[in-house]
């Protein structure tokens, strides 16, 4: 696909829950592909290095340490993460510096439906983080399709639909 034709999909399901730790943002996404292309795409680095927000320092389908390196444009920074659960190709979980994430993989007829359970401190950053997540996961989409169009990161994923993304979570989040 041609990078500047890019265009995010609708908004996905959302909600926001209550946890000890903070708010876990819980973001539904079906895919077309099956589940184990899925959990290619979330624990590969090479993979990961095409769609998500950050760099990994090893693949993520197993337990133990890890450093996933955020990347804005010429900026990176380096988070200490840690799978604590990866059970191919159903369930991943890690966190990324003070963030909990879990994947879940549910089969769906041909493909997948994904369920992102990311726990933040601050309820606030939802809207932020649902957008950011909706983008990269249109792009690891796109990429599974064999129709990459290149990682959006950082603010570039402004140009991209970004704001529009962040308002309408906001609304479906309450935030708004």
């Amino acid at each position: 696909m041609d990078r500047d034709a890019f265009r995010p999909s609708p908004p996905a399901d959302v909600r926001a829950e209550p946890t000890d730790a903070g708010t876990t943002l819980v973001f539904v996404r079906d895919l077309r592909h099956p589940p184990a292309a899925v959990w290619a795409a979330l624990t590969d680095p090479a993979q990961l290095a095409q769609w998500a927000p950050f760099l990994a320092d090893r693949d993520l389908g197993t337990a133990g340490a890890a450093v996933l390196t955020l990347v804005d444009g010429e900026t990176t920074q380096e988070d200490p993460a840690t799978v604590r659960r990866a059970e191919p190709p159903h369930l991943l979980e890690y966190t990324w510096g003070d963030d909990l994430l879990r994947w879940e993989l549910s089969p769906l007829g041909s493909g997948t439906r994904l369920t992102l359970r990311h726990t933040v401190g601050d309820r606030g950053m939802l809207p932020m983080v649902a957008a950011g997540w909706h983008l990269c996961l249109d792009v690891a989409d796109r990429m599974l399709d064999g129709d990459p169009v290149g990682p959006i990161r950082g603010a570039e994923a402004k140009d991209f639909g970004w704001p529009e993304l962040r308002d309408a979570y906001a609304e479906r989040l309450g935030e708004g």
